[in-house]
C-alpha cells in the first residue's frame, strides 16, 4: 500500500512539472516564444563555439536576431527567391564536421548533445543560414556597382597590408578580383542592413518584457 501511495505521489508530481512557453515578441502576425529564444541561444553558442548564456541581455540579443529572421522570412515568402537544396545544407554540415571535429561524427554528436541540439535541428539551421545568404545575394547584389577607380583606390590605400597578406604576388592585376569581390560584399551588406533597418521600422514589433526577466 505504501509503495502504491509513493507511486501515485511521484506521478502527481511529474504531471505538475510544466514547462512554460510564453510569448516574448510579436512581429506582425508572428509570435516569437521563449522556447524560440532558448533555441537560438543554444544553436548560436554551438556555431560560435561559445559557452551557453541565458542572461536577460543574451535573451534580448537573441530576440533581436529572431525579429530580423522573421522579417527576412516574410520577404522570402512574398518574393520569388530560389531556395537552397537539402544537399547544400548537407555539404555545409560535412564541412563543419571536417573543420571542427576532424570528420568524426561521434565527436560532433557529443558536442551537439552538450548544447541540447539534435542533428536534424542543426541541419535545419544550416539550411536556413544558406537560405538567408542566397536571399541577400539575389536581393541586393544586382544593384551593386564597383568601379575600376574604387578598386584602384582601395589597392593604393591598403597596399602595405595587401603585400603582407600576399607576399608571393601583390601586384594590382593579381589582387584586383579579390579586392572587387571584397568591395562588392561590403556594398551588399550595407544595402541589406539599410533595407532591414527600414523594414523593422515598418513592422509591428511588440515586446513582452516579462519574458526577458
Amino acid at each position: 500500500m505504501r509503495s502504491l501511495f509513493l507511486l501515485l505521489m511521484l506521478a502527481s508530481a511529474s504531471r505538475a512539472v510544466v514547462v512554460l512557453d510564453r510569448m516574448a515578441v510579436i512581429v506582425g502576425k508572428h509570435v516569437v516564444k521563449t522556447s524560440d529564444i532558448d533555441w537560438d541561444l543554444r544553436v548560436t553558442a554551438f556555431l560560435n563555439r561559445e559557452p551557453l548564456d541565458f542572461s536577460s541581455q543574451a535573451k534580448r540579443k537573441a530576440a533581436e536576431r529572431l525579429i530580423d529572421q522573421e522579417i527576412i522570412r516574410q520577404e522570402i515568402v512574398t518574393g520569388d527567391y530560389r531556395r537552397p537544396a537539402d544537399s547544400d545544407a548537407a555539404a555545409l554540415e560535412a564541412q563543419l564536421k571536417r573543420d571542427r571535429f576532424g570528420g568524426a561524427d561521434q565527436r560532433m554528436r557529443a558536442e551537439l548533445q552538450r548544447y541540447v541540439i539534435t542533428v536534424d535541428q542543426l541541419r535545419a539551421q544550416l539550411l536556413w543560414q544558406l537560405t538567408v545568404l542566397r536571399f541577400i545575394d539575389e536581393r541586393f547584389r544586382p544593384a551593386v556597382i564597383v568601379t575600376d577607380e574604387e578598386v584602384h583606390s582601395y589597392y593604393d590605400q591598403h597596399l602595405t597590408e595587401l603585400r603582407r597578406q600576399s607576399p608571393e604576388n601583390s601586384s594590382f592585376e593579381a589582387l584586383e578580383p579579390k579586392i572587387r569581390s571584397l568591395l562588392e560584399g561590403q556594398r551588399i551588406n550595407e544595402n541589406f542592413n539599410q533595407w532591414l533597418e527600414q523594414a523593422r521600422k515598418r513592422a509591428r514589433i511588440e515586446y513582452k518584457q516579462e519574458a526577458f526577466q
